[in-house]
């Protein structure tokens, strides 16, 4: 994977090998599909109604992201949504307006796309979007989608990973697309800059969990599909880091100290990815308060 926003790599990674990505396809259930290239993982739905794309990754891999869908069914992209705003999960908006698809998102999405956004833990500076690639319905709390004989239930939650990031829950399908308020890559990116808060990270993971059954096949932003034990899992060590991480500050330490003590070791080998951001993003968020 060239980027995960959720995981490790840098932005001017993902862009430079582009030309080279594959897209690969992954059956769910349901006739629910994860697409994996470069950026955020797609979720794809198809049936009788309609094609459902969740997130597309860069513009050009739209062709690529394209063929992968016609390699499945010969119906056109009828809808995308979007889990939150950030570039590699939207980049291809533009061109899957221009071959039909309705751009729908929470109404946060569109007001960060709308302007220049900087990321910070990133050092990256967003130019706004061009008007075609903008979600074109946004919602608030949440839509229903009726399709395929089947209930999409998208749920916008408390800020977590941003302030505009949606659950999409393929009810009969039981698949449910994180974005990424959870990643099996590594530990989570909180990105402070677009709002996002480890409370809400957190709290997704318990929305997730409450969601779900044993039997749930679950897509994060970045990585392999995971189940609800993972979640717990993923929700448990959350909860060590923050506890632990308060204690620090409280004690007086510096975030150097803190990335010193290596608080994040015991987590490493089943989330490899983004240690010492998440350290820092941490350090500073609970030493605001």
């Amino acid at each position: 994977m060239a980027l995960a926003l959720g995981a490790v790599s840098t932005p001017l990674a993902a862009q430079a090998g582009l030309d080279t990505v594959q897209i690969r396809t992954t059956s769910l259930a349901g006739g629910v599909y994860m697409l994996t290239g470069s950026g955020g993982n797609i979720g794809l739905a198809v049936g009788d109604d309609a094609v459902f794309v969740v997130d597309d990754q860069y513009a050009p891999l739209t062709p690529r992201i394209l063929a992968a869908i016609a390699a499945i069914t010969d119906k056109p992209v009828r809808f995308v949504l979007n889990t939150h705003w950030h570039f590699d999960h939207t980049g291809g908006n533009e061109h899957m307006g221009e071959v039909g698809a309705l751009i729908v998102a929470h109404e946060n999405v569109r007001k960060r796309m709308s302007a220049g956004q900087f990321i910070d833990a990133l050092n990256r500076q967003e130019p706004a979007a061009p008007s075609g690639a903008l979600p074109v319905v946004t919602f608030t709390d949440g839509v229903t989608f009726h399709i395929n004989g089947d209930s999409v239930v998208v749920t916008h939650v408390a800020p977590a990973h941003t302030d505009g990031d949606a659950l999409v829950h393929f009810t009969k399908a039981n698949v449910l697309h994180a974005g990424d308020t959870f990643i099996t890559s590594g530990l989570p990116f909180v990105d402070l800059s677009s709002g996002g808060s480890i409370h809400g990270v957190i709290a997704s993971a318990e929305k997730v969990i409450a969601m779900t059954n044993e039997g749930t096949r679950i897509v994060p932003g970045h990585g392999a599909p995971a189940d609800r034990a993972r979640v717990r899992a993923w929700r448990d060590m959350l909860v060590a880091l923050r506890d632990r991480m308060t204690a620090e500050i409280r004690a007086g330490r510096t975030v150097e100290q803190v990335l010193a003590a290596n608080i994040t070791a015991p987590y490493l080998k089943d989330w490899p990815g983004g240690h010492e951001r998440f350290v820092r993003s941490l350090y500073r968020e609970l030493a605001r308060r």
